[in-house]
């Protein structure tokens, strides 16, 4: 099927359109891309519909992630007449036993808002109709849903929801005292002043109790390419419910990256982007190993007096010597009074750490969280606050 020439004509917009469902979708497509897309297009010709798929691939696609959904809505924007049928037919009244074209929650939203934006051209365009099931989402559906299943319209909602949820830390007596009724030192400075008051009578010595605090906090999150989508919810998450906490943030994935700088930030927002700016290795491997082997060396003053929570968000799946790995998580349980993984793995049920990496960090952490939902989120607080009992 011959579809026309890619320098004139209709196909140039077609391949703007299919950049920006992409760009829907989640797939990073600049303007540059695009440009390129079309080039590859003039260089492959349009003979082959398989040969145009990898040139637009390989120009468009730079991370495994997404290759699922590049395929999905290439389909559906650049279908032979079988397909265009199938799309069609959609529109028609099924019966009970019809089953629709299964897509990923991505791919479906920007096809839904390619098809909206379809009506508004001139009639005498081919309009394209898609099914916008998917497009309203109830709270408790969300509050359920895994956040790697999220397209991107529920991510942005389950982000800003996440944003309000609270995590109250648990307080520990502090070093300093200040004046109360039932502490365990004399006030003396009071008790010289109410004596004084009293002709040199002390009718009940005023006393000194120790103050209370929120402990220490340590983040540590994973950026790998598994951990993508939970490492910036978990971020924005944590930002906010901590606030007012003594706190350190560090991302790792093939190395640490600082993020106390982006974390004094109050807005959200302004902290992940100071975070996306900072973060090198984002989408890459994971060396947990090497990581800590580096937050030791330079900043274990972070880790104040044994009495920090460390939180450790990651899947567990290192690329690393389990031996370093190991070697450093026993430093780190050392000087820190928990060391808590929260894995998004355990949506899973029967999810046991078999990889090398997970079961490192089984034997060396007091606790094992589950963070793959806003359920989950609510009820961290309550089971940090068991943990840290023990």
């Amino acid at each position: 099927m011959q579809l026309g020439d890619a320098r004139t004509g209709k196909f140039p917009d077609q391949i703007t359109a299919f950049g920006r469902a992409l760009r829907r979708a989640g797939v990073p497509v600049d303007s540059a891309r695009i440009a390129s897309a079309i080039t590859a297009t003039q260089l492959v010709g349009l003979e082959r519909r398989d040969d145009l798929q990898a040139a637009l691939g390989a120009v468009l696609v730079s991370r495994p992630q997404d290759v699922e959904v590049f395929d999905e809505l290439f389909a559906a924007f650049f279908r032979n007449p079988e397909l265009e049928k199938q799309l069609l037919s959609q529109m028609l009244p099924k019966s009970p036993t019809a089953k629709p074209a299964a897509r990923s929650a991505r791919a479906q939203e920007a096809l839904t808002v390619a098809g909206a934006v379809a009506k508004q051209r001139a009639p005498s365009e081919t309009e394209l109709r898609f099914d916008a099931a998917m497009t309203a989402s109830d709270l408790q559906r969300l509050r359920h849903a895994d956040f790697a299943g999220l397209s991107a319209s529920e991510f942005r909602l389950v982000e800003t929801l996440a944003r309000e949820i609270a995590l109250p830390l648990p307080e520990v007596p502090s070093r300093r005292d200040r004046p109360g009724q039932r502490g365990h030192r004399i006030h003396w400075g009071r008790a010289l002043q109410q004596a004084r008051r009293h002709d040199g009578e002390l009718i009940a010595p005023p006393r000194r109790q120790r103050r209370r605090q929120p402990l220490p906090l340590l983040v540590l999150v994973d950026v790998s390419g598994s951990m993508e989508r939970y490492a910036r919810l978990l971020l924005a998450f944590l930002h906010q419910a901590t606030r007012g906490a003594p706190r350190s943030a560090f991302a790792f994935g093939t190395r640490l990256t600082d993020l106390r700088a982006a974390w004094k930030q109050s807005d959200a927002d302004t902290m992940l982007a100071l975070s996306n700016a900072a973060i090198a290795d984002f989408a890459g491997g994971t060396r947990l190993g090497m990581s800590l082997a580096e937050l030791r060396e330079k900043h274990a003053r972070c880790l104040v007096g044994r009495r920090t929570v460390v939180l450790l968000i990651t899947d567990g799946l290192d690329t690393g010597d389990p031996a370093l790995l190991d070697t450093e998580l026993l430093w780190l349980r050392r000087h820190s009074r928990q060391v808590l993984w929260l894995n998004p793995l355990l949506r899973y049920a029967g999810y046991e750490p078999l990889a090398q990496g997970a079961s490192v960090l089984h034997r060396h952490a007091h606790g094992m969280l589950a963070v793959h939902n806003l359920e989950r989120l609510e009820q961290l607080a309550q089971a940090l606050a068991e943990l840290l009992k023990t």
